[in-house]
């Protein structure tokens, strides 16, 4: 587990670094009951009365301001409504997979080249984007969301809290080393467990092989509930097998925090043999989130020279799938590059290819999915791309608006149309098109920071720093977002409504700084500092030591439209610990 600390304390805060680092490891006393999977209950017991579910919600939202200005956080239109789509299907399609407090779950995609996935408390859900290019189809993506659904279905964080108080928590650090000294022996892997400690020791790793366990038997259930070929999930630990065996080698079976990859294969198999076969085609979409992902995964020279070889060798494939990812992977690498005809030459052969008459022979004689969303979204994308281009922008707009009515649940083409008459010059359409998204989705930062750019663009000065106001409390900032209040009360333009609208937000934020920060006036959220992230390793880097890196500082910039997202790379030491 590589953890990126906050310089920022807090009751929630200090919890979140306590169960985040401490979780895989929580101690337990006896083993954890099996799960009642038919019914997946919402567990009872004194240790979940440590973390509420309203708790781990709000933790789970604190820590996800963090994680949203991480470079490594990938805000991309198409893969976050493909992940959600696909991820709340699976939590539909098991009743009470929302738990008492009727979870929102979000899932998103980090940028990390290890194969892994990871939950959060209160319903947040992340892959690797290693992990959903290493995925064949989309069952075995559903077992690797299944699995952490589980995780947070089972309450395993608030667990994990309840188990600790049993114990004293033993150093992380000291653990992963005695583990891997024991395999050499030695006075180094002897002192760890010298004094009573190498009993605790095996009751965290009791719980955490417990914990997966039940974690894999739920998902197995989740992602057959929903339709999908539960061998996907065998599939797919075999990679997770070959991803660690490096590392796992090194350490005895009897000191890895989660059950060994075999262990679990045999697990699950035995259990498809209960299961009737079912054979699902894969959607379009997944193919073509993969490729936006290949490209976005290493936006070095380097990385784009591989990723456009590997889509030129895809779309020389007989699948007309694999020939039309490849299509769209050079459409989507041009775009970033710059070539916006050539991005839309290929997007056009995409399409081309999605249309063509499909033979009847077996399965391909199925409807083809037509991935409309993704190829509305990515032909206005291509066209805002160029800005200097009055007529395309015009194109760019009526394509927009065309794509909001017929997919008004998109929220990535919603921000694209309000982009497109800002670009556009549409200043008063489009704020009147953005208050009232703003209105409809209270949480939503793009909309407000839209919003703040075609009021600058207007000269309404007042509006334009409580929309900013709006966008910075969203992403934690709030003593920068009540110093946009100030100058939003200070502008000439300021109406009596204006005025008002601050004096209520002052108040709120106010109270909510109070709470974040305690009684010992803390640094401000949204001020210098490192970001908290827990990212959970299918093993340790090659070039780094068990002690290896915190991550990058963040650093607010004087342009009020940057949204915090400027980073330093000040590395620091942080453990790291296999996880998966």
């Amino acid at each position: 587990m590589n953890v990126k600390r906050s310089s920022y304390s807090g009751r929630l805060r200090a919890v979140a670094a306590a169960l985040l680092v401490a979780m895989p490891m929580a101690m337990a006393q006896t083993a954890l009951a099996p799960a009642k999977i038919p019914n997946l209950p919402s567990l009872g017991g004194t240790e979940n009365q440590d973390l509420s579910p309203l708790m781990e919600r709000k933790l789970g939202e604190e820590i996800m301001r963090d994680i949203r200005r991480d470079r490594d956080y990938l805000d991309d239109g198409p893969i976050l409504e493909y992940m959600n789509n696909f991820g709340n299907t699976l939590v539909d399609a098991r009743p009470g997979a929302r738990g008492e407090a009727k979870y929102d779950y979000f899932f998103f995609v980090v940028r990390d080249p290890q194969l892994n996935a990871f939950a959060l408390p209160g319903g947040f859900i992340a892959v690797h984007s290693a992990l959903l290019l290493a995925a064949q189809n989309e069952s075995e993506l559903a077992s690797v969301l299944g699995h952490e659904i589980g995780h947070v279905v089972q309450r395993h964080i608030a667990r994990s809290i309840g188990q600790q108080k049993q114990d004293a928590l033993i150093p992380l650090a000291a653990m992963i080393l005695a583990a891997l000294a024991s395999r050499q022996g030695g006075d180094a892997a002897m002192g760890v467990f010298l004094g009573g400690q190498g009993i605790a020791i095996q009751r965290q790793l009791n719980f955490g092989r417990d914990a997966e366990r039940e974690a894999d038997r739920i998902g197995f259930q989740i992602m057959g509930e929903a339709g999908f070929d539960t061998s996907g999930m065998v599939a797919f630990f075999q990679q997770m097998q070959n991803a660690t065996k490096a590392y796992s080698d090194l350490v005895p079976s009897w000191l890895l925090t989660h059950p060994l990859t075999s262990e679990r294969i045999a697990d699950i198999q035995a259990r498809i043999r209960e299961q009737p076969y079912k054979q699902r085609v894969d959607s379009l979409d997944f193919y073509l989130v993969r490729s936006r992902a290949r490209v976005l995964q290493d936006q070095s020279a380097s990385g784009y020279n591989e990723a456009r070889m590997f889509f030129q060798s895809q779309i020389l494939q007989e699948s007309w799938q694999q020939k039309a990812a490849g299509q769209y992977g050079l459409a989507f690498l041009s775009m970033k590059q710059g070539d916006t005809a050539a991005a839309q030459s290929w997007l056009d052969q995409a399409y081309a290819t999605v249309n063509a008459p499909a033979p009847k022979i077996g399965l391909s004689s199925a409807p083809r999915g037509r991935a409309e969303t993704i190829f509305a979204a990515t032909s206005i994308e291509i066209k805002l791309a160029q800005p200097d281009n009055k007529e395309v922008l015009a194109k760019a707009v009526k394509e927009a608006e065309a794509a909001h009515l017929k997919f008004p649940l998109s929220r990535g083409i919603a921000h694209q149309y309000g982009e497109a008459m800002l670009a556009a010059g549409q200043l008063e359409e489009a704020a009147v098109y953005l208050r009232d998204q703003a209105q409809l989705y209270r949480e939503d930062i793009e909309a407000y920071d839209l919003l703040a750019q075609v009021y600058a663009k207007q000269g309404k000065l007042a509006l334009q720093h409580i929309a900013l106001a709006e966008s910075y409390a969203l992403q934690g900032g709030v003593l920068s977002a009540l110093d946009q209040l100030n100058l939003a009360r200070k502008a000439p333009d300021a109406s009596f409504y204006d005025q008002s609208l601050i004096d209520a937000r002052e108040r709120e934020w106010q109270a909510r700084r109070r709470e974040e920060m305690g009684d010992k006036g803390k640094k401000d959220m949204a001020e210098t500092r490192p970001a908290f992230k827990a990212e959970f390793k299918s093993g340790p880097d090659k070039d780094a030591s068990p002690f290896d890196r915190y991550n990058n500082m963040f650093n607010q910039s004087t342009n009020p439209f940057d949204r915090l997202r400027k980073q330093n790379d000040n590395d620091l030491t942080s453990p790291r610990l296999m996880a998966r």
